[in-house]
């Protein structure tokens, strides 16, 4: 686990297979995502390291459902009451009541290689198949939003999930893009501004063209859910991306 403060109070978190950030002001903190089952302990780490009261925490927003970005949600809901939200397309998601993840057979049939037989037995360690529901997480709104440590506003990117998104963060000037696109991923021979495999997409192509929805934000730092933090503008960022498709 590495800890970067990449812009002021704004902590991103590169835990051993995704990440999460730490947003706080002077009103107090907030998590965005939460890392695979497994990474519970990480977490709690990364919010004490920093001082902070993981009880404390006034709110989880959740980019997407998949479960190495949702891993600590339930834990924090039953354990400190910590109001854990999404976009009102992903709340079924979250809550565990729809499954839009990639499935075990899509893996298997490509485990002949060797990264993402690698991959798959780090989220089987990861607890990946043992996940908890978010079950009483809640729809934001974009008022309770502006009410969070950051003033988070949500950009919904449909294509990795029905309801992904992306959280500007506009006074620190930084986006985390969750899986809308990423600087890498334990299964890519790349770094840099990239999609994931195809797999991971619900509709790989409406999540290529999702990107656009990003054209006109500005931030000069990306935080995405896989790989490094990117210092560049967004803009720059979704070029070299694009270049590749």
């Amino acid at each position: 686990m590495n800890i970067s403060e990449q812009a002021p109070g704004v902590f991103f978190v590169e835990g051993p297979a995704s990440n999460w950030l730490i947003v706080r002001d002077d009103s107090g903190f907030i998590l965005i995502d939460g890392g695979y089952p497994a990474d519970r302990d990480l977490v709690l780490e990364s919010v004490r390291g920093l001082g902070l009261d993981p009880a404390a925490a006034k709110a989880m927003l959740i980019t997407h459902g998949h479960v190495d970005h949702t891993g600590s949600a339930a834990y924090f809901s039953r354990t400190f009451g910590t109001p854990i939200l999404c976009s009102p397309e992903e709340l079924a998601h979250v809550q565990g009541k729809e499954k839009h993840q990639v499935t075990f057979g899509q893996v298997l049939v490509r485990a002949w290689r060797p990264k993402v037989f690698r991959w798959m037995l780090h989220v089987i360690k990861a607890k990946a198949l043992q996940a908890e529901p978010a079950t009483r997480a809640e729809a934001w709104t974009q008022e309770k939003l502006q009410g969070l440590p950051g003033k988070p506003e949500a950009i919904l990117l449909p294509g990795h999930t029905p309801g992904n998104v992306a959280l500007l963060l506009p006074t620190a000037r930084a986006i985390a893009v969750g899986d809308s696109f990423v600087s890498g991923h334990p299964i890519s021979p790349m770094s840099g501004p990239q999609m994931l495999h195809r797999m991971y997409h619900s509709d790989p192509a409406a999540a290529l063209g999702a990107t656009h929805r990003l054209d006109d934000v500005d931030a000069s730092v990306v935080l995405p859910g896989h790989g490094p933090a990117l210092n560049m503008p967004l803009a720059e960022a979704l070029s070299a991306l694009r270049k590749q498709y």
